[in-house]
């Protein structure tokens, strides 16, 4: 499977390749900074939201297109 193939997979565009490729970027990149400011949380903060660091470590190693199905919308 391809790395486009699973973009489009995952995050189904309404609007042709080119709002596939956006769509996918633009989700992708909110993951991605999602995750790095999980990172950054003291544990303090963490133990507040019911995480571990962890949870967190294991987070950070997930691929940035691995997000739950609900977010793919």
């Amino acid at each position: 499977m391809t790395l486009f193939s699973t973009f489009t997979r995952i995050f189904p565009a309404t609007h042709g390749a080119s709002a596939i490729g956006l769509s996918a970027i633009a989700k992708f990149a909110a993951v991605s900074r999602q995750r790095r400011a999980l990172a950054k949380l003291d544990d303090a903060a963490l133990l507040d939201m019911g995480l571990t660091r962890a949870d967190v470590n294991a987070e950070l190693k997930r691929p940035v297109w691995d997000v739950p199905s609900n977010w793919r919308g």
